[in-house]
């Protein structure tokens, strides 16, 4: 009898045993399970692009909603997602593309793919890309593309045709004015292949040497750029003394561009014997600004939100006539933004226009410099 209760109790230990193992492994599967779901929906989190998962039933499962607000998803766009879920889509997959009005606009690119493995069909996954950026990206650069290839056909256009004339010519007084005239086009298609390249490294680089610049040294450089256009048409440009010239960070190169490009188009829209001042300030809340005032021909209201565009001219027949690239404001808007500041204008048609370049004044001590050029991307 003893024996038979000793063969019971150790048979039920066994048994025992083994149910705690198997609840054991099964605690260690589920945990195991439980911790890929969460990974699983970690990772479709992390996907850039919406996310929606169905089963073979047509089921939504899973959906991160990444890339584009739901919350603005307008029935068209369900609906077009919901169809291409149900199609039973080809193992390539099948794309359609979702335009919406905005605003702001959007272009969508919906893919949806099934979900198999042999011949055993799990479901399908739809990803849903907005694309308008990228949309918008590539018609600023075939605007660029085209902009550029029709400022630089205007001056070599006429570059060839003054140099055809000028090879028959004998008359010392006419040979004279088509060199001029040469030297002049010459002169605007190497400025505008000058902006050009600054326009590209300046949005390309960014600020990547950040040091401390004064102010009153970057507008006396700026002036000095000027001076030779500004004397030929009797413009003068002028500028107090700063004897404790504020600092900014930043890069000097940049910041002369800048201000050079505002003066420059200061001079060029001004009459002779027409003033040009400069003035720096630096304002109670730790700003410096740098503002250029003319006299000159002013700019409409309707073009002032426009004429930081590249390539864009209020007055195209007069800024052929002055050798303009429309480039140079937009080099100043980019340097400002590099800069972690802006630039903004006031202005009056017939009565000139002033230029403010506002930019963080430099830190008291070498920590706040080194978070100022982090700040700025540096």
């Amino acid at each position: 009898m003893d024996g038979w209760t000793e063969l019971r109790k150790g048979t039920l230990k066994r048994r025992l045993a083994e149910t705690l193992k198997a609840r054991a492994d099964a605690v260690e599967t589920a945990t195991r399970m439980a911790r890929e779901a969460t990974r699983f929906r970690l990772v479709c989190e992390a996907i850039p692009q919406s996310l929606i998962v169905c089963d073979e039933r047509d089921e939504v499962q899973l959906s991160n909603h990444n890339g584009f607000d739901q919350q603005r998803w307008s029935p068209l766009v369900d609906g077009a997602i919901g169809e291409l879920l149900r199609c039973q889509p080809a193992k390539e997959g099948v794309t359609r593309s979702v335009e919406l009005r905005g605003p702001p606009p959007k272009l969508l690119a919906i893919t949806a793919m099934p979900l198999e493995e042999g011949d055993e069909r799990f479901g399908t996954v739809a990803f849903v890309d907005d694309l308008s950026e990228r949309r918008q990206l590539e018609q600023l650069r075939r605007d660029f593309i085209a902009n550029v290839s029709h400022e630089l056909r205007t001056p070599i256009g006429a570059l060839g045709l003054l140099g055809e004339a000028l090879a028959g010519e004998t008359d010392v007084e006419v040979v004279t004015r088509l060199a001029d005239r040469i030297a002049t086009e010459a002169y605007r298609a190497g400025r505008m292949i000058e902006d050009l390249l600054d326009l590209s490294r300046i949005e390309a680089h960014g600020l990547r040497d950040l040091q401390l610049v004064a102010v009153d040294g970057v507008v006396r450089s700026a002036i000095e750029r000027v001076r030779s256009m500004a004397d030929r048409k009797g413009v003068e440009v002028s500028s107090p003394r700063v004897t404790d010239s504020p600092q900014v960070p930043g890069d000097e190169a940049q910041l002369v561009s800048a201000v050079s490009n505002l003066l420059d188009n200061a001079v060029k829209y001004s009459d002779g014997g027409s003033p040009v001042k400069v003035k720096i300030r630096v304002t109670n809340d730790g700003w410096v600004e740098v503002s250029v005032r003319d006299k000159g021909i002013g700019i409409p209201a309707k073009d002032l939100q426009r004429i930081f565009e590249r390539f864009y001219r209020v007055d195209r027949a007069r800024s052929r006539q002055t050798g303009g690239t429309g480039l140079g404001l937009s080099i100043v808007r980019h340097v400002a933004e590099n800069h972690g500041g802006e630039v903004t204008v006031e202005s009056s048609e017939g009565a000139g226009s002033t230029f403010v370049l506002r930019l963080p004044a430099a830190p008291a001590r070498a920590e706040d410099l080194r978070l100022a050029s982090e700040a700025t991307g540096s």
